[in-house]
């Protein structure tokens, strides 16, 4: 069983702001414009889109579900809203839109112009512009069932793959519409997306394309990230398509000198240029570091030799040197320090870390202050969500957590004794987790001043035998309890910091002592005629309890 955990301050911050903007109803269709909030500035012109903040603001979910994992349900509610973003036209907003060549190909600011090679520039789609309609593919309406356009379905699968993680629910196996051209709506499930991804991976061991003319190692390993999880929580058989990838990418994609080092890895290629688009040593690092996140919990050898690679041709892990970011877009370091962290590379992260805490900006926010995120010094009304969702993934769990969560995402959980009806966000959930001993512990805190000190209650839902139960509260037996039915509880308290032990092991309650005391449940008196269980003649009756 996973350690138990407890969510930091700021991580419980960046998650009320993540509820607020997946909870604010928006409007993603073509007759609306999604909220500014949504990040659609980072990393152009290739990331600056929203629906990367919907994808980058769901990794941190699947670390939090295995930290918490007797408390899921505002993971469940977050990934779901971001999910049903994900459906829309404005999340295919470049599919829909960009369709054939873009007639701006002479007008590229001069950073973009560095992602081409120079023979190209002048008369060549930009990375992000997906051409939609071009030869030999032609129009296709669907973002999904294109021959193109698998960064669109492959960071969805990944998302959906996410849901299904934390929440253990197949609500997105079931037919859903997903917007695309002249707001047609083509139907999916999340199943039908993942062998989709398969099928055509496995007739184009290349990896299919992203934008059309382009593959990118990048955006294939994200999609098989998202086919490693599915295959993990559906208990299929899909990634086998990545793994054969990855041998093909370091026959054609990487190239190394005599002595092993990395001399080019591939940005991105055009098949029908039989283009392979590379930066020069070192800039060259950082399209092998930006893949390091979705590459090192697939195929650790390669990922780990991506990444010590690109920090040694940085300098980011050389003592002797400053670090210095040559691009200036903090993505890359942030990663840098995510991977150090989940390798295990101390020296590597605490200077990436000392770096990033006098550039990353962090503030407080909200109505209440109560919000947490990084600026990383940008003039503007919200953390952009893409590298502060990165960053605090740098920040949560065990240094490793990240891995963790696709290799070896905590299943028990779906069926062990949870916590659901938490008042969120006005009360914090700090900890959550059932140990050997078959006891749930629960931590709260107030999490909205406004509302400290009132009422409130909560559920513990799939008990083996809610008449078998006490509660503590505070290290005291509580009678602000009472069963719902024979497998929940419903527990109340004041909204504040306190710490409960829900005892669910079979036949017998916890008396203050600690000793055991056998629980009948023969003869019960019934629900509707009473609001407490076992009472013990010394428990405590203060209202927190």
């Amino acid at each position: 069983m996973p350690q138990p955990h407890v969510l930091t301050e700021q991580t419980r911050g960046w998650l009320r702001f993540l509820w607020r903007k997946a909870t604010t109803p928006d409007d993603w269709s073509l007759e609306g414009t999604p909220h500014p909030w949504w990040d659609r500035t980072s990393t152009p012109p290739m990331c600056a889109f929203p629906r990367f903040d919907l994808g980058e603001s769901a990794y941190i979910l699947p670390v939090l579900g295995d930290m918490t994992p007797a408390w899921r349900e505002v993971y469940t509610r977050i990934a779901d809203e971001l999910v049903g973003r994900h459906t829309t036209y404005w999340a295919a907003i470049d599919w829909n839109t960009m369709i054939g060549h873009d007639p701006d190909q002479a007008n590229y600011p001069p950073e973009w112009l560095t992602y081409l090679p120079e023979r190209l520039r002048g008369n060549y789609d930009s990375p992000g512009w997906v051409a939609n309609g071009v030869k030999p593919w032609g129009l296709q309406p669907d973002p999904i069932g294109a021959d193109g356009n698998l960064f669109f379905r492959g960071f969805f699968n990944l998302l959906l793959s996410v849901y299904r993680s934390v929440s253990g629910d197949d609500k997105w196996e079931k037919p859903f519409a997903v917007t695309g051209y002249e707001n047609r709506r083509f139907d999916w499930t999340h199943g039908g997306i993942a062998q989709f991804i398969h099928d055509q991976w496995k007739e184009r061991p290349q990896g299919p394309q992203c934008e059309n003319t382009k593959i990118w190692p990048f955006c294939l390993s994200a999609a098989g990230l998202g086919l490693q999880l599915f295959d993990r929580v559906h208990d299929a058989q899909l990634h086998s398509v990545y793994d054969e990838w990855v041998d093909y990418a370091q026959k054609h994609y990487l190239v190394k000198n005599s002595a092993g080092d990395m001399e080019m890895f591939s940005f991105c290629y055009d098949p029908l240029k039989d283009e392979l688009f590379s930066f020069p040593d070192p800039v060259v690092a950082y399209a092998a570091i930006a893949v390091t996140p979705y590459v090192l919990p697939q195929a650790p050898e390669f990922g780990s030799y991506l990444y010590e690679q690109s920090v040694t041709k940085l300098r980011w892990n050389n003592p002797s040197r400053a670090v210095f970011d040559r691009i200036a877009d903090p993505r890359f370091m942030v990663i840098g320090q995510l991977i150090a962290r989940n390798l295990g590379d101390s020296l590597t992260q605490e200077r990436l870390r000392d770096c990033l805490s006098r550039t990353a900006d962090p503030r407080w926010f909200g109505e209440e202050n109560n919000e947490f995120g990084y600026w990383f010094g940008l003039d503007e009304p919200y953390p952009r969500g893409q590298i502060s969702s990165l960053m605090m993934l740098c920040e949560t769990g065990d240094p490793d957590a990240w891995v963790k969560a696709f290799t070896k995402p905590n299943r028990d959980k779906y069926s062990e004794p949870t916590v659901e009806g938490i008042d969120y966000p006005a009360v914090d959930v700090i900890q959550a987790f059932n140990g050997p001993d078959k006891v749930l512990h629960l931590q709260i805190a107030n999490g909205t001043p406004s509302r400290k000190g009132q009422t409130t209650t909560f559920r513990i839902t799939q008990l083996p035998n809610a008449g078998a139960v006490s509660v503590r509260c505070d290290k005291q037996q509580s009678d602000h309890w009472r069963v719902i039915d024979d497998s929940s509880i419903e527990i109340e308290s004041d909204n504040d910091s306190h710490s409960f032990e829900i005892h669910w092991g079979a036949g017998a309650a916890k008396t203050v002592d600690g000793s055991s005391a056998v629980v009948s449940t023969a003869g019960a008196v019934p629900v509707a005629e009473t609001a407490r269980t076992y009472v013990p003649e010394n428990a405590c009756s203060a209202p927190c309890c």
